[in-house]
């Protein structure tokens, strides 16, 4: 076999290791180091085993990884977004955004993807959002006679936002990926986000106003102004007060992401301390699942660059540039096929393992058919919503049905979802058709790319 044709292999034989369950970031660094081993093998500087330049390699990323100034926004965003949801905010901030759009056909499922777009926000964690809201408003939902499968959808599709919203973490991944500023990424995020927010609510609303029986309007509290006012005043105002703080910074060019999530950190343990809800035992849980998710994502980063490093080293990148290539296809072609190739990894794989692994694929190809990096990352963001919602592996609703009352079917919720997996899709061409929805912002506070 030639080394294109064991490159092809290596990447058919990771997938397959995946879908059989072993952990990814091992399953990389295992098979990098396995296929490098006979990728950089030399007789004649072998005097030991050891004796193989994939180990200088492996050492070499391990350290990079470790070192990338990036990167550092991952753990403080990550405390940021623990802290905050162990703080009791979302259930005030669930029950004034009601209150807010209690007039509103369908005015529970409103207030739930207002509160999952701003929480999402302040955390960018999608199995904590989808849990949480899993617990607080979906039987609340449940309970006012709305449909399963309507409550399932709202609350799978709003959880999912966080990926796309800044700060977001595959944001930061993918800005150390493709080697371009996490600032323009976010400023490019904004509108994106906030559109795809947009869409579902006008759904919700549409769907609850043609068919009532979807979303029954429950029995009108008859509350004050003042009261719905002092609601948002201290539940929504102070975490928004906090993400502005933290996207300001960041827009304004005051703080790196880095910074200014080091800020959003000590910002979320005053906003715990102001509603008294800072315990020892949740600040260590907070601490505990921070070094945990960030140990996962540097580990995967270790091993997708030794994995990709190998796989490029015996001709797998040229295999599939010379492909694309001799497909002719143009711009849009391109664009089509690479989001077409990623929706559909996204069924059997999470947004980690695309991201990491298959999105480098594309990269090389983008000055090519002159297409902007920045640009690339947002129709990948919105791709990569789906990864979370695609049957059968469609994350967030094994998050949804593991907090769920038991007569709540796993097809259900995949039912619920499916018209959101539309949504995405228009935004996507949406988004190609006025590339300005993401790329203004950039070139506002940045200039040109």
């Amino acid at each position: 076999m030639t080394d294109p044709q064991i490159a092809i292999m290596m990447l058919g034989l990771f997938i397959l290791v995946v879908l059989l369950g072993f952990p990814i970031a091992f399953t990389l660094i295992a098979m990098g180091l396995g296929f490098g081993y006979y990728a950089y093998f030399d007789p004649l500087r072998m005097k030991t085993l050891f004796d193989n330049r994939i180990f200088d390699l492996f050492v070499q990323n391990t350290f990079s990884v470790m070192s990338n100034d990036v990167l550092v926004a991952v753990p403080l965003f990550l405390f940021m977004g623990y802290v905050v949801e162990r703080a009791n905010i979302v259930n005030r901030l669930f029950f004034s955004f009601q209150l807010a759009a209690r007039h509103l056909p369908g005015s529970m499922a409103v207030a739930a993807l207002a509160t999952c777009a701003v929480f999402a926000t302040a955390t960018g964690i999608i199995g904590a959002v989808v849990t949480l809201m899993g617990m607080l408003a979906f039987p609340a939902m449940l309970e006012a006679k709305y449909d399963v499968k309507f409550a399932s959808g709202v609350i799978c599709a709003g959880g999912c936002l966080g990926i796309l919203i800044p700060p977001s973490i595959m944001l930061i991944v993918y800005a150390a990926i493709a080697e371009i500023s996490p600032l323009r990424l976010y400023a490019a995020a904004l509108f994106p986000g906030l559109m795809l927010a947009g869409f579902y609510m006008i759904y919700v609303v549409t769907r609850a106003t043609i068919n009532p029986k979807l979303a029954p309007k429950p029995e009108v509290v008859d509350v004050t102004i003042g009261h719905v006012a002092y609601e948002l005043l201290t539940s929504f105002i102070p975490l928004a007060v906090l993400i502005m703080s933290v996207l300001g910074a960041i827009l304004m060019g005051l703080a790196t992401p880095a910074e200014a999530a080091a800020v959003g950190a000590a910002g979320g343990l005053v906003l715990a301390v102001l509603y008294r809800s800072l315990t020892w035992e949740r600040l260590k849980e907070a601490v505990y699942l921070t070094a945990k998710t960030s140990a996962m994502v540097c580990w995967l980063f270790v091993g997708s660059w030794t994995f990709a490093s190998v796989f490029s080293y015996l001709g797998g990148h040229d295999i599939i540039k010379d492909w694309f290539l001799h497909l002719d296809v143009g711009t849009v072609g391109f664009l089509v096929l690479a989001q077409t190739i990623i929706f559909l990894l996204g069924w059997p794989l999470e947004w980690t393992e695309i991201i990491i692994i298959f999105v480098p694929i594309f990269l090389p190809l983008l000055e090519h058919f002159q297409v902007e990096p920045v640009f690339f990352g947002m129709l990948v963001a919105l791709n990569l919503q789906t990864s979370f919602l695609t049957p059968p592996m469609a994350m967030a609703a094994y998050y949804l049905k593991g907090v769920a009352p038991p007569h709540v079917q796993l097809m259900q919720i995949f039912s619920g979802i499916m018209p959101y997996l539309a949504i995405v899709i228009f935004s996507m061409v949406l988004l190609y058709n006025f590339p300005g929805i993401a790329l203004f912002l950039p070139e506002y506070f940045f200039g040109p790319g």
